[in-house]
């Protein structure tokens, strides 16, 4: 016999409800229950960064966080990032501008980190990008890329901040 609870969650602006044992992390509760895949399962440990996704805002590790954990609270994932009218996040953009991946399995982890990393305001320096982006792993070495896309969107949401002060 299995002890489900219920869970109550904002993915990506919508409400879900869940039934799931206690255990179930919010990485297996977004792929496997709510059938969103973007958010990608590398190591399972919290050492990769693949499952990087936000919770109100803050970056975490999907693997490490009981889905029970995010209850009631919004969870953002790489399949809410873009506008409701298609129109790409600057950081999503910046990737494809720069190519910032190779074999793409990163990427969603990596775009989410960018995106705190930003917003966080740890974007100042080439140094500072690399240092705030450290947990996100890509075995295909795409670093410079990843660092030149961090640069550029960080740039481009400083205009489109100033520009609507």
């Amino acid at each position: 016999m299995t002890n489900k609870t219920a869970v109550h969650l904002e993915i990506n602006g919508r409400a879900q409800a869940l039934e799931i044992e206690p255990r179930v992390t919010l990485l297996d509760a977004l792929r496997e229950h709510l059938g969103l895949t973007g958010t990608k399962k590398g190591c399972n440990h919290g050492q990769c960064g693949a499952c990087t996704v936000h919770i109100d805002g803050e970056r975490v590790l999907a693997c490490l966080t009981l889905a029970a954990q995010a209850e009631g609270r919004a969870v953002t994932t790489i399949e809410g990032l873009a506008d409701p009218n298609g129109e790409l996040h600057p950081v999503q953009a910046a990737f494809l501008d720069y190519d910032a991946f190779q074999c793409g399995y990163c990427t969603p982890g990596q775009i989410m980190s960018a995106v705190a990393c930003i917003r966080e305001g740890h974007a100042g320096s080439d140094e500072e990008i690399r240092e705030y982006m450290s947990g996100n792993l890509c075995r295909c070495g795409a670093y410079p890329h990843v660092v030149a896309a961090v640069r550029q969107a960080a740039e481009e949401l400083a205009t489109r901040k100033q520009a609507a002060e």
